[in-house]
């Protein structure tokens, strides 16, 4: 599995995505529907076994109802400057 799967800066986007969907009240299930995805995806992504790309991070932003570039900014900056 790549590294960048595993990062702390991964760990910590996926908590507040997490966050943000229970925050929300809704389950993986009502998510995914939202997405036109499966359930899978919800779960894989939460679970830290795939990445979302950018498109994919801003429709789910747009459904939990938060502001992306706050969600980003509260991800720790890479220490590798």
């Amino acid at each position: 599995m790549p590294k960048s799967l595993r990062s702390s800066r991964q760990r910590q986007m996926l908590k507040q995505l997490i966050a943000a969907r229970k925050n929300k009240g809704l389950t993986q299930l009502q998510v995914a529907q939202a997405l036109g995805r499966p359930q899978s995806f919800v779960a894989k992504y939460e679970g830290g076994e795939r990445r979302l790309d950018v498109i994919e991070f801003l429709e789910l932003a747009e459904i939990l109802e938060v502001d992306p570039c706050q969600l980003l900014a509260q991800v720790p900056r890479s220490r590798h400057r």
